[in-house]
């Protein structure tokens, strides 16, 4: 979205000749082989352990660090290569944004109109909250498993639900929340009624 973002604002007349169908689907292609060829190995290792502990999972979906509890054998390949996925993926996602981002500002400074400026500026700061809301808790989540092995069961819990749940709740409000019908409906709501 951020490459989008800035290819309508660097170039917004060859936008449509540049994002095309097929160059689309490229790099959606090319995002599927990257999480494949990431996520792969995971599941072969966790093949090659024996599981002798209990086969109940502490949370409502499958999670890595979760499985890596179950194990008898020495699981360090596994959680190094966990680790691994989320700081590659992390990192990965982080450049791919942040450098449009950058050449989003860059290109805006030299648009003379203050109110072009924030509107555009103003797309950037949402796509930066929305990968902050998915991998803030991603990251914790990963943490407390690999460093919080003490802490309370509860607040791995907590955790996997705030990863699992708050990300489709905020996202829509942070894209949504700039929409001038969404500001009149809340402006209506909290302004008080005259009779």
């Amino acid at each position: 979205m951020a490459f989008d973002h800035f290819m309508a604002i660097y170039n917004p007349l060859q936008y449509a000749s540049i994002l095309n169908s097929p160059r689309i689907g490229v790099i959606g292609l090319g995002l599927t082989v990257r999480s494949v060829r990431l996520l792969l190995p995971l599941p072969i290792l966790l093949k090659n352990l024996s599981f002798c502990r209990s086969h109940v999972l502490a949370h409502s979906f499958c999670l890595h660090p979760n499985l890596l509890q179950l194990p008898c054998a020495d699981i360090k390949v596994n959680s190094m290569y966990g680790l691994f996925v989320v700081l590659a993926t992390v990192g990965l996602d982080l450049l791919s944004i942040i450098l449009p981002c950058v050449m989003i500002i860059k290109t805006v400074l030299s648009i003379a109109s203050k109110e072009e400026r924030l509107k555009n500026l103003n797309t950037c700061v949402s796509h930066i909250c929305a990968v902050l809301i998915y991998y803030i808790p991603m990251i914790g989540l990963s943490m407390v498993y690999r460093f919080g092995k003490t802490a309370s069961p509860l607040i791995h819990v907590l955790m996997a639900n705030i990863y699992l749940l708050v990300p489709p709740v905020l996202n829509p409000i942070i894209y949504s929340v700039k929409t001038k019908r969404i500001h009149r409906g809340i402006h209506k709501l909290l302004t008080p009624r005259r009779h």
